[in-house]
């Protein structure tokens, strides 16, 4: 049944002026579980900065120091995101801010450079121990820094996770003070595929595809990262564009980009469909991304959600969503009806 404000005493009205000058008050900070951080409950996704067809590095520093100045205080990136490329940006926003407590998180790209990992591939060949160190010190070499505070494994098999290779790999990393923390980034629409790392208590953060679509975090993962005190990174909030309501059957995207995978042809046609049953549930004066962000946010369990963003107009809006206000608990439940359990063989 469609839902709308009117029925639901449920209003967003746009008032622009408004909104800029109360954005940094608005920003809301959740603790990053065990570690004890206070992140912005909107982080900044960074794979677009370098990974992604169309980036400009000007236009990219404009919108990081936008984020800072509207209070996002916790930023994504990861080696392979332009080979080191976005970690630099990311460094020279700590340079540009350094009055500013930013929160850093980076990734260690697989050795074999296979997305996603397999159970089948020894962990010698993804995450040996000499190698976390080796691009451990990398990465703070890109961000010039002599600590990262998040330092995650960018692919997961939890065949791994009784190795102590990597037990005592990630240890001395902490130990030596090269890192305050350690993640795992879990395979997209696998999200028990963590399950035996965490039991480990090593682990203090997972990143998970989490979004309208892909809820089947909620079974498992979030019930065990809450138990434990973990904190949850979700990343992947717009289906990869989808839940911004903008794409059409004959959307293209430039050569080489990853939505060319990902939107493969079948998967475009089922997505366009979810996604205008999807339309009637958006409360009026909010639009879908808005609504994607907030879903996110209704659960306790999610410590921060990471848009990608490079454009300053894309900075503000999904900020915007960070102001305190839940969704009606009766949104919440028709979203429930959109959940969408699959399986594309792709990163």
């Amino acid at each position: 049944m469609a839902l709308h404000s009117m029925t639901l005493g449920f209003r967003f009205q746009a008032d622009e002026r408004r909104r800029e000058t109360n954005y940094h008050r608005r920003m809301q900070y959740r603790t990053f579980g065990r570690t004890g951080w206070r992140v912005s409950e909107i982080g900044y996704g960074m794979w677009g900065m370098a990974g992604w067809t169309g980036s400009d590095d000007e236009e990219s520093r404009g919108s990081l120091d936008r984020a800072v100045a509207l209070g996002c205080n916790f930023f994504d990136t990861a080696w392979a995101y332009g080979d080191g490329r976005s970690e630099q940006l990311l460094g020279e926003l700590m340079k540009r801010h350094r009055d500013t407590r930013i929160y850093t998180a980076t990734k260690i790209p697989p050795k074999n450079r296979t997305w996603p990992a397999r159970a089948e591939y020894p962990l010698d060949d993804v995450f040996p121990a000499d190698y976390i160190r080796e691009y451990t010190e990398k990465s703070l070499r890109n961000i010039d820094a002599a600590t990262v505070d998040l330092q995650q494994f960018h692919v997961w098999s939890d065949a791994w996770a009784e190795d102590e290779e990597w037990q005592r790999a990630v240890s001395s990393l902490k130990e030596e003070g090269l890192v305050r923390a350690i993640g795992i980034s879990i395979n997209r629409w696998q999200p028990a595929n963590v399950l035996k790392a965490l039991a480990t208590d090593l682990i203090d953060s997972v990143q998970v595809v989490y979004n309208i679509f892909d809820q089947a975090p909620e079974d498992e993962l979030f019930v065990e990262c809450q138990r434990r005190n973990i904190a949850v990174i979700a990343r992947v909030p717009f289906d990869e564009g989808s839940l911004t309501g903008t794409l059409t059957a004959d959307t293209k995207w430039p050569e080489g980009d990853f939505r060319n995978i990902y939107f493969q042809p079948e998967n475009l046609q089922n997505t366009l469909q979810r996604v205008e049953a999807l339309r009637p549930v958006v409360p009026s004066g909010m639009s879908m991304p808005e609504l994607a962000l907030r879903h996110i946010l209704a659960h306790p369990a999610v410590s921060t959600v990471i848009p990608g963003m490079r454009k300053l107009k894309n900075v503000e809006q999904n900020i915007g969503a960070s102001d305190g206000r839940p969704l009606p608990a009766t949104v919440l439940g028709e979203l429930k009806r959109h959940r969408w359990d699959r399986w594309i063989d792709i990163p």
